[in-house]
Protein backbone atom coordinates (compact mmCIF):
# COMPACT_ATOMS: atom_id res chain seq x y z
CA UNK A 1 0.00 0.00 0.00
CA UNK A 2 1.06 3.73 -0.56
CA UNK A 3 1.02 6.03 2.10
CA UNK A 4 1.29 9.79 1.19
CA UNK A 5 2.43 11.98 3.94
CA UNK A 6 1.22 15.23 3.89
CA UNK A 7 4.53 16.89 5.50
CA UNK A 8 6.79 15.35 2.44
CA UNK A 9 4.70 16.90 -0.08
CA UNK A 10 4.54 20.29 2.04
CA UNK A 11 8.19 21.08 2.18
CA UNK A 12 8.74 19.45 -1.25
CA UNK A 13 10.57 15.96 -0.45
CA UNK A 14 12.11 14.15 -3.32
CA UNK A 15 9.54 11.44 -2.62
CA UNK A 16 6.14 12.42 -1.01
CA UNK A 17 4.95 8.92 -0.69
CA UNK A 18 5.83 6.37 1.14
CA UNK A 19 5.80 2.51 0.46
CA UNK A 20 4.76 0.99 3.55
CA UNK A 21 3.56 -2.45 2.37
CA UNK A 22 6.34 -4.22 4.06
CA UNK A 23 7.44 -2.36 7.14
CA UNK A 24 10.14 -3.74 9.20
CA UNK A 25 9.16 -5.22 12.13
CA UNK A 26 11.19 -3.18 14.05
CA UNK A 27 8.98 -0.18 12.92
CA UNK A 28 5.95 -1.91 12.62
CA UNK A 29 4.26 1.47 11.38
CA UNK A 30 5.42 3.79 9.49
CA UNK A 31 3.78 7.03 10.86
CA UNK A 32 5.96 5.78 14.30
CA UNK A 33 9.09 6.29 12.60
CA UNK A 34 9.76 9.43 13.77
CA UNK A 35 9.46 10.73 17.45
CA UNK A 36 10.01 13.23 20.18
CA UNK A 37 11.95 13.40 23.01
CA UNK A 38 14.57 14.74 25.16
CA UNK A 39 18.64 13.64 25.23
CA UNK A 40 18.97 10.67 26.50
CA UNK A 41 21.25 9.90 29.34
CA UNK A 42 24.76 8.92 28.57
CA UNK A 43 24.85 5.20 29.51
CA UNK A 44 23.73 1.73 27.88
CA UNK A 45 21.92 1.67 24.47
CA UNK A 46 19.22 -0.11 22.77
CA UNK A 47 17.75 0.57 18.78
CA UNK A 48 15.16 2.71 20.74
CA UNK A 49 17.62 5.11 22.43
CA UNK A 50 17.76 8.11 19.86
CA UNK A 51 22.12 8.70 19.26
CA UNK A 52 23.27 11.41 17.69
CA UNK A 53 23.94 10.97 13.98
CA UNK A 54 27.14 12.67 12.10
CA UNK A 55 27.29 12.45 8.12
CA UNK A 56 29.62 14.20 5.74
CA UNK A 57 29.39 15.51 2.44
CA UNK A 58 32.40 16.44 0.03
CA UNK A 59 31.92 18.14 -3.19
CA UNK A 60 28.97 16.39 -3.95
CA UNK A 61 29.44 12.69 -2.46
CA UNK A 62 28.45 11.59 0.34
CA UNK A 63 30.98 9.57 3.09
CA UNK A 64 29.78 5.98 3.70
CA UNK A 65 27.97 5.13 6.88
CA UNK A 66 27.91 2.26 9.22
CA UNK A 67 24.94 2.01 11.44
CA UNK A 68 23.90 -0.95 14.44
CA UNK A 69 21.12 -1.87 12.52
CA UNK A 70 17.73 -1.00 13.44
CA UNK A 71 18.89 2.10 15.20
CA UNK A 72 17.18 5.10 15.99
CA UNK A 73 18.73 8.31 15.40
CA UNK A 74 18.67 12.06 14.99
CA UNK A 75 20.73 14.31 13.58
CA UNK A 76 23.53 15.59 15.58
CA UNK A 77 26.41 16.52 13.12
CA UNK A 78 26.27 17.60 9.29
CA UNK A 79 29.44 18.66 7.30
CA UNK A 80 29.15 19.81 3.83
CA UNK A 81 32.32 20.51 1.56
CA UNK A 82 32.50 22.44 -1.74
CA UNK A 83 36.12 23.58 -3.21
CA UNK A 84 37.71 24.63 -6.62
CA UNK A 85 41.02 25.28 -7.35
CA UNK A 86 42.44 28.03 -9.08
CA UNK A 87 45.44 29.62 -10.54
CA UNK A 88 44.23 33.00 -10.32
CA UNK A 89 43.33 35.13 -6.93
CA UNK A 90 39.75 34.84 -7.55
CA UNK A 91 38.81 35.50 -4.23
CA UNK A 92 36.17 32.73 -3.61
CA UNK A 93 34.38 33.58 -6.92
CA UNK A 94 34.94 30.60 -8.66
CA UNK A 95 32.48 28.33 -6.06
CA UNK A 96 29.92 30.99 -7.82
CA UNK A 97 30.85 29.45 -11.30
CA UNK A 98 31.40 25.97 -10.84
CA UNK A 99 31.65 22.92 -8.77
CA UNK A 100 28.69 21.78 -5.94
CA UNK A 101 27.71 25.29 -5.09
CA UNK A 102 27.82 27.25 -8.23
CA UNK A 103 23.91 27.17 -7.82
CA UNK A 104 23.87 29.08 -4.12
CA UNK A 105 23.05 32.38 -3.65
CA UNK A 106 26.82 34.38 -3.72
CA UNK A 107 25.58 37.73 -3.77
CA UNK A 108 27.05 40.37 -0.87
CA UNK A 109 30.00 37.81 0.28
CA UNK A 110 32.71 39.95 2.02
CA UNK A 111 35.47 38.97 3.03
CA UNK A 112 35.76 39.22 6.95
CA UNK A 113 39.13 38.36 8.41
CA UNK A 114 42.70 36.69 7.35
CA UNK A 115 45.12 34.90 9.22
CA UNK A 116 49.02 33.85 7.94
CA UNK A 117 50.05 30.69 9.94
CA UNK A 118 53.12 31.63 11.26
CA UNK A 119 55.34 28.05 10.08
CA UNK A 120 56.34 27.82 6.36
CA UNK A 121 55.27 25.48 4.42
CA UNK A 122 57.53 22.39 3.20
CA UNK A 123 59.53 24.32 0.22
CA UNK A 124 59.87 27.65 1.99
CA UNK A 125 56.33 29.39 1.20
CA UNK A 126 53.70 30.46 4.01
CA UNK A 127 49.51 30.31 3.42
CA UNK A 128 47.15 32.83 3.40
CA UNK A 129 43.84 32.36 4.45
CA UNK A 130 40.77 35.04 3.44
CA UNK A 131 37.51 34.30 5.27
CA UNK A 132 33.96 35.04 3.55
CA UNK A 133 30.91 35.27 4.89
CA UNK A 134 27.60 37.08 4.30
CA UNK A 135 26.86 35.78 0.99
CA UNK A 136 23.19 35.60 1.12
CA UNK A 137 23.00 31.60 1.50
CA UNK A 138 24.96 31.72 4.55
CA UNK A 139 22.87 34.32 6.05
CA UNK A 140 18.84 33.28 4.91
CA UNK A 141 17.38 29.88 6.82
CA UNK A 142 17.39 26.38 4.71
CA UNK A 143 16.76 23.14 5.84
CA UNK A 144 17.47 19.35 4.97
CA UNK A 145 15.29 16.36 4.52
CA UNK A 146 16.97 13.50 4.76
CA UNK A 147 15.23 9.94 3.62
CA UNK A 148 15.82 6.21 3.86
CA UNK A 149 15.83 3.72 0.26
CA UNK A 150 16.28 0.34 0.12
CA UNK A 151 18.45 -1.00 -2.19
CA UNK A 152 15.54 -0.97 -5.37
CA UNK A 153 15.68 2.79 -4.53
CA UNK A 154 12.01 2.66 -2.63
CA UNK A 155 11.71 5.03 0.40
CA UNK A 156 11.43 3.53 3.42
CA UNK A 157 9.90 5.32 6.73
CA UNK A 158 8.90 8.71 6.72
CA UNK A 159 11.66 11.75 5.79
CA UNK A 160 13.24 13.63 9.16
CA UNK A 161 13.53 17.75 8.38
CA UNK A 162 16.16 19.88 9.87
CA UNK A 163 16.90 23.48 9.23
CA UNK A 164 19.82 25.63 9.64
CA UNK A 165 17.88 28.48 11.22
CA UNK A 166 19.26 32.40 10.88
CA UNK A 167 22.59 33.38 11.06
CA UNK A 168 21.71 36.65 13.24
CA UNK A 169 19.37 34.51 15.83
CA UNK A 170 19.00 31.71 17.49
CA UNK A 171 15.88 30.49 18.92
CA UNK A 172 14.71 27.41 20.95
CA UNK A 173 13.25 26.30 17.52
CA UNK A 174 16.85 26.07 15.91
CA UNK A 175 17.59 22.38 15.01
CA UNK A 176 21.25 22.80 15.97
CA UNK A 177 23.29 24.99 18.36
CA UNK A 178 26.49 25.78 16.52
CA UNK A 179 25.79 27.43 12.88
CA UNK A 180 28.65 28.00 11.03
CA UNK A 181 28.21 28.74 6.97
CA UNK A 182 31.46 30.59 5.19
CA UNK A 183 33.79 30.49 2.34
CA UNK A 184 37.66 30.27 2.81
CA UNK A 185 40.19 31.20 0.07
CA UNK A 186 43.70 29.44 0.52
CA UNK A 187 46.79 31.20 -0.81
CA UNK A 188 49.17 28.09 -0.90
CA UNK A 189 52.51 30.22 -2.41
CA UNK A 190 52.45 33.09 -0.51
CA UNK A 191 56.55 34.46 -0.29
CA UNK A 192 56.12 35.46 3.00
CA UNK A 193 53.70 35.92 6.01
CA UNK A 194 52.62 39.33 5.14
CA UNK A 195 53.12 39.42 0.90
CA UNK A 196 51.54 36.57 -1.45
CA UNK A 197 52.75 38.60 -5.00
CA UNK A 198 52.98 36.20 -7.72
CA UNK A 199 50.83 33.02 -5.75
CA UNK A 200 49.35 30.82 -8.37
CA UNK A 201 47.83 28.17 -6.07
CA UNK A 202 44.77 28.97 -4.51
CA UNK A 203 41.90 26.91 -3.34
CA UNK A 204 39.00 28.10 -2.29
CA UNK A 205 36.20 26.11 -0.38
CA UNK A 206 32.43 26.52 1.09
CA UNK A 207 31.54 24.75 4.26
CA UNK A 208 28.53 23.78 6.33
CA UNK A 209 28.98 23.07 9.81
CA UNK A 210 25.97 22.47 11.51
CA UNK A 211 26.78 20.40 15.45
CA UNK A 212 25.12 20.00 18.68
CA UNK A 213 21.48 19.40 18.54
CA UNK A 214 19.37 20.69 21.02
CA UNK A 215 17.59 17.36 21.42
CA UNK A 216 16.66 14.32 19.21
CA UNK A 217 13.76 16.23 17.81
CA UNK A 218 13.09 14.62 15.73
CA UNK A 219 14.39 10.82 15.83
CA UNK A 220 13.99 7.99 13.16
CA UNK A 221 14.55 4.38 13.44
CA UNK A 222 16.92 2.66 10.77
CA UNK A 223 14.29 -0.01 8.22
CA UNK A 224 16.54 -3.28 7.93
CA UNK A 225 16.22 -2.53 4.38
CA UNK A 226 17.48 0.61 4.20
CA UNK A 227 21.09 0.88 2.14
CA UNK A 228 21.25 4.45 1.76
CA UNK A 229 20.23 7.71 2.82
CA UNK A 230 18.74 10.67 0.36
CA UNK A 231 20.05 14.11 1.65
CA UNK A 232 17.97 17.28 -0.06
CA UNK A 233 19.00 20.99 0.70
CA UNK A 234 16.81 23.39 0.10
CA UNK A 235 19.73 25.97 -0.83
CA UNK A 236 21.00 23.76 -3.66
CA UNK A 237 18.19 22.02 -4.45
CA UNK A 238 20.66 19.09 -4.72
CA UNK A 239 19.76 15.45 -3.46
CA UNK A 240 23.23 14.07 -1.90
CA UNK A 241 23.15 10.02 -1.38
CA UNK A 242 25.54 8.48 1.73
CA UNK A 243 25.69 4.79 1.46
CA UNK A 244 24.67 2.81 4.74
CA UNK A 245 26.12 -0.36 5.61
CA UNK A 246 23.73 -1.90 9.07
CA UNK A 247 25.83 -3.66 11.35
CA UNK A 248 23.91 -6.35 13.18
CA UNK A 249 24.79 -6.72 16.80
CA UNK A 250 27.94 -4.94 16.75
CA UNK A 251 30.82 -5.83 19.39
CA UNK A 252 30.49 -2.63 21.25
CA UNK A 253 27.31 -0.52 22.01
CA UNK A 254 27.02 3.54 21.50
CA UNK A 255 28.02 5.87 24.14
CA UNK A 256 31.74 6.92 25.46
CA UNK A 257 33.84 7.34 28.96
CA UNK A 258 36.73 7.74 30.14
CA UNK A 259 38.25 5.96 33.83
CA UNK A 260 41.55 7.52 35.06
CA UNK A 261 43.81 6.56 37.56
CA UNK A 262 47.27 7.23 39.14
CA UNK A 263 48.74 4.22 39.64
CA UNK A 264 51.89 5.73 41.60
CA UNK A 265 51.07 5.06 45.16
CA UNK A 266 50.88 8.51 47.19
CA UNK A 267 52.16 8.74 50.67
CA UNK A 268 50.70 8.13 54.09
CA UNK A 269 48.66 11.29 54.35
CA UNK A 270 47.50 10.48 50.31
CA UNK A 271 49.35 13.12 48.74
CA UNK A 272 52.64 13.33 46.66
CA UNK A 273 55.56 14.74 47.28
CA UNK A 274 57.20 17.07 44.69
CA UNK A 275 59.74 15.43 42.14
CA UNK A 276 57.43 12.71 42.13
CA UNK A 277 56.78 10.52 38.99
CA UNK A 278 53.11 9.81 38.51
CA UNK A 279 52.44 7.03 36.02
CA UNK A 280 48.85 7.57 34.78
CA UNK A 281 46.53 5.09 33.55
CA UNK A 282 43.34 5.82 31.20
CA UNK A 283 40.72 3.55 30.19
CA UNK A 284 38.42 4.20 27.26
CA UNK A 285 34.72 2.46 27.59
CA UNK A 286 31.75 2.36 25.36
CA UNK A 287 28.36 3.11 27.25
CA UNK A 288 27.55 -0.48 28.57
CA UNK A 289 31.35 0.06 30.49
CA UNK A 290 32.99 -2.33 27.77
CA UNK A 291 36.52 -1.42 26.97
CA UNK A 292 37.53 0.02 24.03
CA UNK A 293 40.90 -1.32 24.08
CA UNK A 294 43.11 -4.28 25.56
CA UNK A 295 44.82 -3.50 29.03
CA UNK A 296 47.85 -2.02 28.58
CA UNK A 297 47.12 -1.63 24.60
CA UNK A 298 46.04 1.08 22.37
CA UNK A 299 45.59 0.71 18.85
CA UNK A 300 49.43 1.57 17.17
CA UNK A 301 49.04 5.10 15.07
CA UNK A 302 49.40 2.96 11.67
CA UNK A 303 46.73 1.35 12.42
CA UNK A 304 44.14 4.47 12.53
CA UNK A 305 45.76 5.68 9.66
CA UNK A 306 44.47 2.24 7.90
CA UNK A 307 40.94 2.52 9.46
CA UNK A 308 42.06 -0.94 11.72
CA UNK A 309 40.45 0.41 14.91
CA UNK A 310 36.25 -1.12 14.82
CA UNK A 311 35.93 0.16 18.35
CA UNK A 312 36.09 3.77 16.86
CA UNK A 313 38.79 5.22 19.04
CA UNK A 314 40.42 8.57 17.76
CA UNK A 315 44.08 10.11 17.41
CA UNK A 316 44.81 13.32 15.61
CA UNK A 317 43.59 14.35 12.35
CA UNK A 318 46.66 15.47 10.11
CA UNK A 319 44.89 15.69 7.34
CA UNK A 320 42.29 18.09 8.52
CA UNK A 321 43.22 22.03 8.34
CA UNK A 322 41.48 23.25 11.39
CA UNK A 323 41.23 26.81 12.58
CA UNK A 324 39.20 28.05 15.36
CA UNK A 325 35.92 28.62 14.78
CA UNK A 326 36.53 28.93 11.31
CA UNK A 327 37.17 25.45 9.84
CA UNK A 328 36.42 22.02 11.38
CA UNK A 329 38.11 21.92 14.77
CA UNK A 330 36.03 19.40 15.88
CA UNK A 331 37.41 17.19 13.35
CA UNK A 332 40.99 17.86 14.69
CA UNK A 333 40.13 14.86 17.21
CA UNK A 334 43.33 14.58 19.13
CA UNK A 335 43.72 12.87 21.95
CA UNK A 336 45.69 14.47 25.14
CA UNK A 337 46.29 14.02 28.57
CA UNK A 338 47.50 16.58 31.29
CA UNK A 339 48.30 17.98 34.95
CA UNK A 340 48.29 21.43 36.20
CA UNK A 341 48.05 22.56 39.50
CA UNK A 342 47.85 24.01 41.98
CA UNK A 343 44.52 25.05 41.30
CA UNK A 344 44.42 28.08 43.38
CA UNK A 345 47.18 29.17 41.37
CA UNK A 346 46.15 28.09 37.64
CA UNK A 347 46.34 31.39 35.10
CA UNK A 348 46.26 31.33 31.09
CA UNK A 349 49.78 31.02 29.20
CA UNK A 350 51.14 33.89 27.36
CA UNK A 351 54.41 32.78 26.75
CA UNK A 352 54.53 30.64 23.13
CA UNK A 353 55.54 26.79 23.99
CA UNK A 354 58.77 25.72 22.75
CA UNK A 355 56.93 22.71 21.34
CA UNK A 356 59.11 21.41 19.12
CA UNK A 357 62.32 21.55 21.07
CA UNK A 358 60.93 19.56 23.92
CA UNK A 359 59.52 17.20 21.19
CA UNK A 360 63.40 16.28 20.66
CA UNK A 361 64.28 16.55 24.14
CA UNK A 362 61.96 14.91 26.54
CA UNK A 363 62.70 11.74 28.69
CA UNK A 364 59.14 10.76 28.81
CA UNK A 365 57.38 12.11 25.82
CA UNK A 366 54.78 14.67 28.07
CA UNK A 367 55.61 18.65 27.28
CA UNK A 368 56.42 20.63 30.30
CA UNK A 369 53.77 23.82 29.39
CA UNK A 370 54.25 25.86 32.83
CA UNK A 371 56.43 26.22 35.50
CA UNK A 372 56.47 27.47 39.01
CA UNK A 373 58.82 29.46 38.26
CA UNK A 374 57.93 30.88 34.99
CA UNK A 375 54.11 30.88 35.44
CA UNK A 376 53.12 30.23 38.63
CA UNK A 377 51.66 26.87 38.52
CA UNK A 378 52.60 23.78 37.20
CA UNK A 379 51.47 22.31 33.67
CA UNK A 380 52.59 19.07 32.08
CA UNK A 381 50.68 17.63 28.68
CA UNK A 382 51.31 14.01 26.85
CA UNK A 383 49.78 13.04 23.15
CA UNK A 384 48.69 9.69 22.83
CA UNK A 385 50.59 8.48 20.70
CA UNK A 386 52.87 10.51 22.19
CA UNK A 387 53.80 13.48 19.37
CA UNK A 388 56.95 11.92 19.02
CA UNK A 389 55.09 9.61 16.44
CA UNK A 390 53.41 12.69 14.67
CA UNK A 391 56.87 14.05 13.95
CA UNK A 392 58.90 10.44 12.68
CA UNK A 393 60.64 10.01 15.99
CA UNK A 394 58.82 7.17 16.86
CA UNK A 395 58.10 4.22 14.13
CA UNK A 396 53.80 4.65 13.36
CA UNK A 397 53.75 0.83 13.76
CA UNK A 398 55.53 1.73 17.03
CA UNK A 399 52.86 0.07 20.30
CA UNK A 400 50.97 2.58 21.93
CA UNK A 401 50.18 1.81 25.45
CA UNK A 402 47.63 3.28 28.08
CA UNK A 403 49.54 5.32 30.56
CA UNK A 404 51.55 8.57 30.42
CA UNK A 405 54.33 9.59 32.76
CA UNK A 406 54.29 13.13 34.59
CA UNK A 407 57.19 14.26 36.54
CA UNK A 408 56.23 16.94 39.36
CA UNK A 409 59.27 19.63 39.53
CA UNK A 410 60.85 19.79 42.54
CA UNK A 411 59.09 23.23 43.39
CA UNK A 412 55.53 22.08 43.53
CA UNK A 413 54.01 24.16 45.50
CA UNK A 414 51.30 22.40 48.12
CA UNK A 415 47.20 22.19 46.71
CA UNK A 416 45.16 20.41 44.46
CA UNK A 417 46.03 19.22 40.84
CA UNK A 418 43.95 18.25 38.06
CA UNK A 419 44.65 15.33 35.69
CA UNK A 420 41.93 15.36 32.70
CA UNK A 421 41.95 13.60 29.20
CA UNK A 422 39.96 14.49 26.44
CA UNK A 423 39.18 12.19 23.63
CA UNK A 424 36.73 12.24 21.04
CA UNK A 425 35.43 8.64 19.64
CA UNK A 426 33.01 7.91 15.59
CA UNK A 427 31.95 5.28 16.27
CA UNK A 428 29.12 3.10 13.88
CA UNK A 429 27.29 7.04 12.63
CA UNK A 430 28.03 8.70 16.49
CA UNK A 431 30.81 11.20 16.93
CA UNK A 432 31.41 12.64 20.07
CA UNK A 433 33.86 13.96 22.66
CA UNK A 434 34.40 12.99 26.25
CA UNK A 435 36.25 13.96 28.94
CA UNK A 436 37.68 12.24 32.05
CA UNK A 437 39.38 14.30 35.27
CA UNK A 438 41.08 13.14 38.32
CA UNK A 439 41.64 15.60 41.06
CA UNK A 440 45.32 14.45 43.27
CA UNK A 441 47.16 16.20 46.38
CA UNK A 442 50.43 17.51 46.35
CA UNK A 443 52.31 18.92 49.10
CA UNK A 444 49.23 18.90 51.26
CA UNK A 445 46.01 17.22 51.77
CA UNK A 446 44.01 20.23 51.88
CA UNK A 447 41.87 21.18 48.94
CA UNK A 448 42.41 24.20 47.09
CA UNK A 449 40.32 25.93 44.56
CA UNK A 450 40.02 28.36 41.54
CA UNK A 451 38.26 31.54 42.09
CA UNK A 452 37.71 32.07 37.99
CA UNK A 453 36.32 35.71 37.21
CA UNK A 454 34.03 34.54 33.97
CA UNK A 455 30.97 32.85 34.87
CA UNK A 456 27.44 32.99 33.35
CA UNK A 457 27.97 30.14 30.50
CA UNK A 458 24.94 28.08 31.50
CA UNK A 459 22.63 31.02 30.49
CA UNK A 460 23.55 29.57 26.73
CA UNK A 461 24.96 26.48 27.21
CA UNK A 462 22.37 24.37 28.01
CA UNK A 463 20.51 21.25 26.95
CA UNK A 464 22.06 20.24 23.34
CA UNK A 465 24.94 22.86 23.57
CA UNK A 466 25.70 21.87 27.53
CA UNK A 467 29.37 21.78 28.25
CA UNK A 468 29.48 18.29 28.98
CA UNK A 469 28.30 17.75 24.44
CA UNK A 470 30.61 20.59 23.40
CA UNK A 471 34.31 21.12 22.51
CA UNK A 472 35.97 18.53 24.46
CA UNK A 473 32.83 17.75 27.01
CA UNK A 474 34.74 19.27 30.37
CA UNK A 475 31.87 20.01 32.47
CA UNK A 476 31.03 23.56 33.62
CA UNK A 477 32.52 23.23 36.75
CA UNK A 478 35.69 21.97 35.38
CA UNK A 479 36.89 24.96 33.58
CA UNK A 480 39.60 25.66 35.34
CA UNK A 481 41.45 22.68 34.05
CA UNK A 482 41.51 24.20 30.08
CA UNK A 483 44.71 26.67 31.03
CA UNK A 484 47.43 23.37 30.57
CA UNK A 485 46.84 22.50 27.63
CA UNK A 486 45.76 25.93 25.95
CA UNK A 487 48.96 27.63 25.75
CA UNK A 488 50.21 29.43 22.20
CA UNK A 489 51.92 27.26 20.49
CA UNK A 490 54.34 28.18 17.07
CA UNK A 491 51.85 26.87 14.61
CA UNK A 492 49.00 27.98 17.01
CA UNK A 493 49.70 30.89 18.63
CA UNK A 494 46.14 31.88 19.54
CA UNK A 495 45.91 28.61 21.66
CA UNK A 496 44.76 30.29 25.00
CA UNK A 497 41.15 29.61 26.31
CA UNK A 498 40.52 33.48 26.88
CA UNK A 499 41.58 34.32 22.98
CA UNK A 500 39.86 31.58 21.30
CA UNK A 501 36.90 32.32 23.66
CA UNK A 502 36.75 36.42 22.76
CA UNK A 503 37.06 35.03 19.29
CA UNK A 504 34.47 32.95 19.04
CA UNK A 505 31.86 35.02 20.31
CA UNK A 506 33.28 37.99 19.74
CA UNK A 507 32.18 36.47 15.40
CA UNK A 508 29.16 34.59 15.92
CA UNK A 509 26.24 36.50 15.50
CA UNK A 510 23.78 34.37 17.12
CA UNK A 511 24.31 35.20 20.91
CA UNK A 512 21.01 37.01 21.55
CA UNK A 513 23.00 39.19 23.05
CA UNK A 514 25.76 42.23 22.75
CA UNK A 515 29.03 40.97 22.83
CA UNK A 516 30.20 44.31 24.27
CA UNK A 517 28.48 43.62 27.60
CA UNK A 518 31.36 42.21 29.23
CA UNK A 519 29.49 41.29 32.22
CA UNK A 520 27.55 39.10 30.35
CA UNK A 521 30.88 36.66 31.09
CA UNK A 522 33.28 38.34 33.29
CA UNK A 523 31.83 39.00 37.10
CA UNK A 524 34.12 41.75 38.15
CA UNK A 525 35.22 44.93 36.33
CA UNK A 526 38.74 43.89 37.55
CA UNK A 527 38.98 40.91 35.52
CA UNK A 528 38.35 43.01 32.33
CA UNK A 529 41.33 45.55 32.64
CA UNK A 530 43.92 43.69 30.78
CA UNK A 531 45.69 44.54 28.09
CA UNK A 532 47.66 43.10 24.73
CA UNK A 533 47.63 42.82 21.26
CA UNK A 534 46.42 39.25 21.92
CA UNK A 535 43.30 40.36 24.17
CA UNK A 536 42.24 43.24 22.49
CA UNK A 537 42.25 42.06 19.26
CA UNK A 538 40.95 39.14 19.66
CA UNK A 539 37.62 40.69 19.47
CA UNK A 540 38.69 44.07 17.94
CA UNK A 541 39.36 43.82 14.14
CA UNK A 542 41.12 47.57 14.18
CA UNK A 543 42.93 50.11 16.45
CA UNK A 544 44.12 53.60 15.41
CA UNK A 545 46.63 54.76 13.40
CA UNK A 546 48.99 55.34 16.48
CA UNK A 547 48.91 52.11 17.67
CA UNK A 548 49.57 51.03 14.19
CA UNK A 549 52.99 53.56 14.44
CA UNK A 550 53.57 52.72 17.55
CA UNK A 551 52.56 48.79 18.00
CA UNK A 552 52.84 47.92 14.24
CA UNK A 553 49.88 46.98 12.00
CA UNK A 554 47.35 43.81 12.33
CA UNK A 555 48.59 40.68 10.68
CA UNK A 556 46.56 38.36 12.51
CA UNK A 557 42.67 37.88 12.85
CA UNK A 558 43.64 35.95 15.99
CA UNK A 559 46.33 37.51 17.88
CA UNK A 560 46.92 40.62 16.08
CA UNK A 561 50.74 40.16 15.81
CA UNK A 562 53.07 37.53 15.39
CA UNK A 563 53.78 34.56 17.88
CA UNK A 564 55.52 35.97 20.96
CA UNK A 565 56.35 38.65 23.01
CA UNK A 566 54.52 41.46 20.78
CA UNK A 567 51.20 40.04 20.61
CA UNK A 568 51.54 38.61 24.58
CA UNK A 569 53.07 41.49 26.43
CA UNK A 570 50.88 43.58 28.58
CA UNK A 571 50.20 47.03 27.40
CA UNK A 572 51.07 49.90 29.54
CA UNK A 573 49.28 50.45 32.71
CA UNK A 574 48.49 53.79 32.22
CA UNK A 575 46.34 53.37 29.19
CA UNK A 576 42.83 50.90 28.77
CA UNK A 577 41.97 51.48 32.47
CA UNK A 578 38.89 51.91 31.83
CA UNK A 579 37.30 49.27 29.91
CA UNK A 580 33.15 49.46 30.13
CA UNK A 581 32.21 47.06 31.71
CA UNK A 582 28.81 47.80 30.73
CA UNK A 583 29.59 47.92 27.44
CA UNK A 584 27.97 51.64 27.83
Amino acid sequence: MMKCTALAAMLLAPSACVDTSEDDPAIADAEQAISWGTLPNPGPTTINTPVGLAFDIDNGVGTPLQVRKNQTFYINQIDIRASVLAAVDEGVRGLDARGDFAGLDWRDTKLVDQSFPPLPNPDGTFTRRRMYREARWMDRPSLFIIEQFDAQGHPRGLPLIVDTGLANLRTGLDSFFVRRLRAIQWTNDCVSVSSCAGAKSFEEEALVELRYANGPNPNFQFHSATTQLRVWWSATEHTYKIPVEQIANPEWDYGFSIDLAVLTPPRSNGTYAPGTVLDVQFTLRDGRGKRLHNPGQMPSLLDYVLGNVPSGIDYWNGTERVMTYYRRKHRERQMVVAINGPMQNTKPVRETLDFFGQIFTTADGSLVTATPSAQGFFAEAAAVPPWQTFVGVIPVEAPVTDKVKFTLPPDAQSGTYKIVMKARRSYLGEDIPRSGILAIQVGSPTVTKKTLETGGCASCHSDGSDMTRISHAIPLNQRDTCTGCHVPLPFEPEGTVYIRTHFIHSRTDRLNAWEAECKMCHTTKASIQRTSKSACLSCHKSYPPSHVSQFGPIVDMYIGGQPGEDSFRQCTTSCHTNHPYSGL
